[in-house]
């Protein structure tokens, strides 16, 4: 066992913190400081310090189990278990076809895992049902973007850019508890005479730090952005030049604008007409801005439109495309940008490709060494997929993901799960849905393994084993060869990741998500590379296309837009830190304009279910909790489930602080004790959703999906509030 720190990422969110792992007498890792990762500068969250003790071998998986004919999980042999599995799906495929098999994803795969179980599902098993949970994450920001700029990053710049401009506004984020590290770069923002905006229904310790916070209703934020570009059109601050000369689509998504007036937005968001002007003024005044969305806009039925609306924002007041300002979207899971880019998501292919392009079939068909026509079509979204669970898909393969706590309509998708012919899961532990498995493997963790993530500023980097993994436990990679192999397919699927990787970097050569200029080396050496980063042989063509005479120059030092890593490997491209700063990945380079109107949530609140809930997270806890509702200093913070809850809204329920209290909706019931908080709107409440059980958030939000992103609405549903033992209350 070697002694010496190894310097690798945190597991956790898509910040990818670096940090060193030390090995320990009892077979785990000390966590330390690595100050060199911009990122996080060697600061952790409390998440990221405590991670190891999901290490230790009374915490985690060490055998593979099995349902037996009594019922209960069982160990068993790895042989044993891989035998059902692959007879499982075999005979699924059989006797009702390939689509009757699903695979199910998660976003804290690493893209070596995320590219193989893709590739498994489209070669190996022939289903397109295949889809993960970082659906649940940013896709309707994908989505705007894609339709805006041609591609999809969730940062098109580095975090180290945000301190420098003039003013961000910051859209549904709750930075100091979802990513701590990063709220650093908004304190610099502030110290260095910039203007920070929050806006969210909530009073949270981001908007603590806001220099203005707006707290409009849950689900207006189309509305808010709209009245905001009415006020910038109304004011002359939309700067002509750059619209005439970067943009098209101009004229309809004015119009569409100009029907949200100040005083119709105010009645819609509960945002005062003044608060409004006043945001215009902080956000265009200063040569430089960025707005940044997360899951509040996003999780909504109209989400795509929602963060549309703030991308027509910046696009009118020149705010894409220039150094230091932009839209950018905060992605949530570790390896939530990466499992997307490289086949997870149930309509892309390797490098962001699309899987109905006959030219990106044909592409990593041949990488694939299969035909073009042998690949399935697009598949189901994540909770369409899990909806069909019992009936069109009989059995399920599922890495990485506990939808029983983190799908939306929860108690709905756990029947769905129950009702599967044969499921089998990869997990580090025995989570909620792993204990309805008929099949549990237990798989390698974070410091484990080596292996690639991509994190939320498009930044690739490179994880490192420090210790082995106890015996009994295999990585992903090693379970899918063992599938593959037992399902006729012998070779193709190795359980080295850097040959994973190898291959993925020649699957995406050319795509919009270009990992073929990176290598394990230059990753080892340099704090990441950032997409698209193709091939020498491919930039210098692409150089020679675009007329550009020294592409791999050093930037000039003093022009912070065109700064690269300041070390890479000679003659290798540098990789993309920024992008659109010459064009957007358009055809024609123009961003598009693309008209918005405001439209109402999926389910407004009424008689019967007076009330708005939205959900979102805590600091101490994690996703679903899986892994970090097992670590005792986390759960010393954060033990449990709350209704945060106005004292107006307690006082007409009759709950006073810790009462228990059921919030229930059209599609069941939770309880938790009350928090009484005036930092929640009173006609608003709040539930974390990291728990199971009877205070499972997610039992009572709604499924209803965007038409675009395929994402549900977490983020809004009608509830009605009920004093726990007594009638039903207001």
């Amino acid at each position: 066992m070697q002694n010496t720190a190894t310097p690798t990422h945190c597991p956790y969110c898509a910040l990818q913190c670096g940090m060193n792992l030390t090995p320990t007498p009892d077979g785990t890792v000390e966590v330390s400081e690595r100050a060199d990762f911009p990122v996080n500068r060697g600061a952790l969250c409390g998440k990221g310090r405590t991670a190891p003790a999901v290490l230790a071998r009374n915490v985690r998986l060490t055998s593979p189990l099995v349902r037996d004919e009594g019922g209960a999980l069982v160990p068993a042999s790895w042989d044993e278990a891989l035998d059902r599995i692959a007879g499982e799906l075999r005979r699924t495929r059989e006797a009702h076809g390939p689509d009757a098999v699903g695979v199910f994803g998660g976003g804290g795969l690493t893209n070596e895992k995320a590219y193989t179980l893709g590739k498994f599902a489209r070669v190996v098993l022939g289903t397109s049902q295949i889809d993960y949970n970082g659906r649940f994450c940013m896709s309707s920001a994908a989505a705007a973007g894609i339709k805006a700029f041609g591609l999809d990053r969730g940062l098109p710049f580095p975090l180290e850019d945000i301190p420098k401009s003039g003013c961000v506004i910051l859209v549904g984020s709750n930075l100091a508890e979802t990513m701590p590290p990063s709220l650093r770069f908004f304190t610099e923002l502030k110290e260095n005479g910039g203007t920070l905006i929050v806006i969210d229904p909530r009073r949270t310790r981001t908007a603590e730090q806001a220099d203005l916070h707006l707290a409009p209703r849950p689900g207006t934020d189309l509305a808010l952005a709209l009245g905001l570009l009415h006020l910038v059109i109304a004011e002359g601050r939309v700067d002509e030049e750059y619209v005439g000369e970067r943009t098209s689509g101009w004229e309809d998504a004015r119009a569409a604008a100009m029907a949200h007036w100040p005083e119709y937005v105010e009645r819609i968001t509960g945002v005062s007409v003044p608060e409004l002007r006043e945001t215009v003024r902080l956000f265009c005044e200063p040569e430089s801005a960025m707005v940044l969305t997360a899951r509040g806009p996003e999780q909504q039925s109209k989400g795509t439109d929602t963060v549309g609306a703030w991308i027509n924002l910046c696009l009118a007041t020149g705010r894409a495309g220039r150094p230091l300002s932009g839209y950018g979207c905060l992605t949530g899971q570790g390896n939530g940008q990466g499992g997307r880019e490289h086949g997870q998501k149930a309509d892309q292919l390797p490098g962001y490709r699309k899987l109905d392009d006959p030219a990106a079939r044909a592409h990593v068909a041949e990488v694939w060494g299969v035909g073009p026509d042998s690949l399935p079509g697009p598949g189901r979204s994540a909770y369409e997929l899990l909806d069909a669970l019992g009936t069109d898909i009989r059995s399920l393969l599922l890495m990485a993901s506990n939808p029983v706590v983190s799908a939306p309509r929860a108690a709905h998708i756990e029947e769905r799960i129950r009702s599967l012919d044969f499921l089998a899961v990869c997990d580090v532990v025995l989570s909620e849905t792993a204990a309805l498995a008929d099949v549990v493997l237990p798989v390698t963790q974070w410091a484990e393994e080596t292996g690639t993530t991509t994190n939320l500023e498009g930044r690739v980097l490179l994880r490192r084993r420090a210790i082995s993994p106890p015996d009994g436990v295999r990585s992903d990679l090693e379970v899918l060869h063992e599938l593959a192999a037992r399902l006729g397919v012998e070779k193709g699927f190795p359980t080295d990741p850097e040959e994973v990787f190898e291959e993925l970097r020649r699957a995406s050569a050319g795509g919009p998500a270009d990992y073929s200029g990176i290598t394990y080396r230059r990753l080892a050496e340099e704090n990441g590379v950032f997409w698209p980063c193709p091939a020498v042989e491919e930039a210098v063509e692409q150089a020679v296309e675009e007329g550009e005479d020294a592409l791999l120059d050093a930037p000039l030092p003093d022009d912070p837009a065109r700064e690269t890593p300041a070390a890479r490997t000679p003659g290798a491209h540098p990789g993309t830190p920024r992008l659109f700063l010459d064009r957007f990945a358009t055809p024609d380079g123009r961003a598009r304009f693309v008209p918005v109107s405001h439209r109402a949530i999926a389910e407004e609140p009424d008689d019967e279910y007076p009330v708005l809930l939205t959900t979102g997270r805590v600091v101490a806890q994690y996703q679903s909790g899986a892994q970090t509702r097992r670590v005792a200093e986390l759960n010393a913070a954060a033990p449990g489930p709350f209704v945060e809850i106005h004292p107006r809204l307690a006082a007409r329920l009759g709950a006073s602080e810790g009462d228990p209290v059921a919030v229930v909706s059209r599609r069941g019931r939770a309880v938790a004790p009350a928090r009484i908080t005036t930092a929640i709107r009173p006609d608003t409440v709040f539930m974390p959703f990291h728990w199971p059980g009877e205070g499972r958030a997610n039992t009572l939000t709604n499924p209803a999906l965007d038409p675009t992103s395929r994402m549900p609405e977490f983020k809004a549903c009608a509830v009605r509030l009920e004093t726990v033992g007594r009638e039903r209350a207001g």
